[in-house]
């Protein structure tokens, strides 16, 4: 898709979530909006999958690890097809299929149940592994939050990742500075953020996440390394 295509998208799905979370009265604009373009590139122009085929055992998968940022997953699953862009006004309501964090079993195209933050990446690599063991191409896409790197848990995954060479993963790290409760280096300092993931064996790109041929390319990255 060209990157023109992709920033309309981007705007929509910008849309998309001031929408609903209005609507519901609730939510999380920020962490939702900071991933915006991270997350168009990947459902618009890189992932492999099919809306009308959501559990196709050979579709690449993508774990929201930062669950309250559901707005965005639930906008761009809207756009790519997997329910009306309709339900969309429905988030965070009784019997809605668009809860206040992902539910694998109601809403179509969400591969985990997330909302627990520091869990994403463990599964990731327990599916990344997975596909290695079956003898599988498709990839396993990780979206984590910056606050998520104060939880040991991402650790313990990240150096397990990286022993056995898990070249079908990609984390992706939403680095936008702030969590709930305030700045993260305020809260609890995570830097030299990009050395600790290349202690623990991992190719690290850092790009500007708003910038979608950055993105797009380091993605294509990702996937030749």
């Amino acid at each position: 898709m060209k990157i023109s295509e992709l920033k309309k998208n981007a705007q929509q799905v910008r849309k998309d979530i001031i929408h609903m979370i209005t609507e519901a009265g609730s939510g999380h604009p920020g962490g939702s909006l900071s991933s915006v373009e991270l997350m168009v590139a990947l459902y618009f122009d890189k992932l492999k999958h099919d809306p009308d085929k959501p559990d196709s055992p050979d579709r690449d998968r993508v774990i929201f690890s930062k669950g309250h940022a559901c707005p965005l997953l639930y906008a761009v699953l809207a756009r790519s097809g997997y329910f009306a862009p309709e339900k969309l006004d429905t988030l965070r309501k009784v019997g809605s299929i668009l809860q206040g964090h992902p539910d694998r079993i109601k809403t179509p195209g969400v591969d985990m149940s997330t909302g627990s933050l520091g869990q994403g990446l463990s599964v990731g690599v327990g599916l990344a592994v997975g596909a290695k063991l079956d003898s599988k191409n498709w990839r396993t896409y990780v979206l984590m939050g910056d606050g998520e790197m104060q939880s040991g848990a991402i650790w313990e995954a990240a150096m397990c990742a990286g022993h056995y060479k898990l070249d079908n993963l990609c984390g992706i790290v939403d680095y936008n500075t702030f969590q709930i409760d305030g700045s993260v280096e305020d809260i609890m300092g995570i830097k030299p953020l990009a050395d600790k993931w290349r202690a623990f064996r991992w190719n690290v790109i850092e790009i500007d996440g708003h910038d979608l041929k950055a993105v797009l390319d380091a993605y294509d990255g990702a996937a030749k390394t």
